[in-house]
């Protein structure tokens, strides 16, 4: 998985916390709490959801640095089977 589709997942998934929002139109350093007005609940949704879809567990500890969605996106890159699109297959 490249962190272009981590992206899709992770709009995906913000779309169904926040329906009314577009995700894809944050800019990658914009704080997503923020931004789509997701409260405490909200947040811990997105989270077990990650863990739904990508199956990487996110400590509880760790929340609190992931606020944008570069910091994210890296966040779950490093632990995911990421593919480089850039390197030949």
């Amino acid at each position: 998985m490249n962190e272009e589709q981590i992206q899709q997942v992770v709009f995906k998934i913000l779309k169904g916390i926040a329906p009314e929002s577009e995700p894809s139109s944050l800019a990658p350093d914009e704080n997503l709490r923020r931004a789509l007005d997701i409260d405490s609940f909200d947040a811990l949704n997105f989270f077990i959801r990650i863990h739904e879809q990508l199956g990487v567990n996110i400590p509880e500890a760790d929340y609190g640095e992931l606020n944008t969605l570069s910091e994210i996106v890296r966040y779950l890159a490093s632990r995911v089977n990421v593919v480089d699109s850039t390197s030949p297959r």
